[in-house]
């Protein structure tokens, strides 16, 4: 059930079922624990799962500052640390995917479960540099031509069109919060991870593409990566039925009646 708890000052909402050994998921950037339902019910019967909103998502208190993945993973270390959850099995789609991995990096888990996983930066076309220097430029010398209120007004106007759904989506902490994430690169602390490791992929991600997964395989000592065919960013719930197939099997030993 659906529940909240003080963590770091911020009040955290989470969803805690069944008993067993601990198995938390992690949600990606714009989502929140309701992306897991299916896949809960489908092990509540055999782990104490936890679900939890991330601070600034689904039904949690946003952050005070400019948190980046450091931040987020101290966060994830107090929840556990509060409830009293340690060597967990933990799973992350996407930006859950970057917080697992530090996390993972730097303490004891049972076994790592990384769903369509951010963590890598992405390499960037020239295009991309020439719209974002040209947008630093504008913000600067727009108001000495027009006016500090129509260069806002100009900006906002660019930034909708210009921005992606993420950035345009999110309030000014969590805009400053994706900007500082999707630039931190986790491929250094990837070889510090001990637990055996599954990768599951969309093989038409975007977002993060099969690539990605691809380095991780290599990167991470004990790892193992599934391709999931027709699936993209959202392949666990895009082929929610070989999911589950393959995640019962990853996880057949641990079970509470296993």
């Amino acid at each position: 059930m659906e529940q909240t708890q003080l963590v770091k000052g911020l009040n955290i909402n989470f969803n805690e079922t069944g008993e067993g050994k601990p198995l938390v998921f992690l949600h990606g950037w714009g989502s929140n624990l309701q992306a897991f339902t299916k896949i809960q019910e489908h092990f509540t019967p055999n782990f104490h799962i936890f679900a939890i909103d991330l601070p600034g998502f689904g039904k949690s208190q946003e952050p005070n500052e400019i948190w980046g993945v450091e931040e987020y993973t101290q966060f994830i270390e107090e929840f556990f640390r509060v409830k009293n959850i340690s060597n967990p099995i933990l799973a992350g789609h996407s930006y859950g995917g970057r917080i697992s991995i530090l996390f993972a990096s730097r303490n004891p888990v049972l076994k790592l479960i990384l769903l369509d996983s951010a963590g890598i930066k992405p390499s960037r076309s020239l295009e991309y540099y020439i719209k974002v220097y040209s947008y630093k430029a504008a913000k600067k010398a727009l108001p000495l031509f027009v006016g500090n209120n129509k260069a806002q007004e100009i900006m906002e106007s660019y930034r909708k069109t210009a921005g992606s759904s993420d950035y345009n989506n999110a309030s000014g902490v969590m805009r400053n919060i994706l900007v500082k994430s999707v630039n931190e690169d986790l491929k250094h602390v990837m070889p510090s991870i001990k637990a055996p490791t599954l990768l599951i992929w969309g093989e038409n991600d975007t977002a993060t593409p099969v690539s990605d997964g691809q380095t991780m395989e290599k990167l991470i000592p004990n790892a193992g990566l599934v391709v999931l065919k027709n699936a993209g960013h959202f392949s666990f719930v895009e082929k929610l039925h070989e999911f589950l197939i393959i995640l019962d099997n990853f996880l057949q030993a641990d079970k509470k009646n296993a």
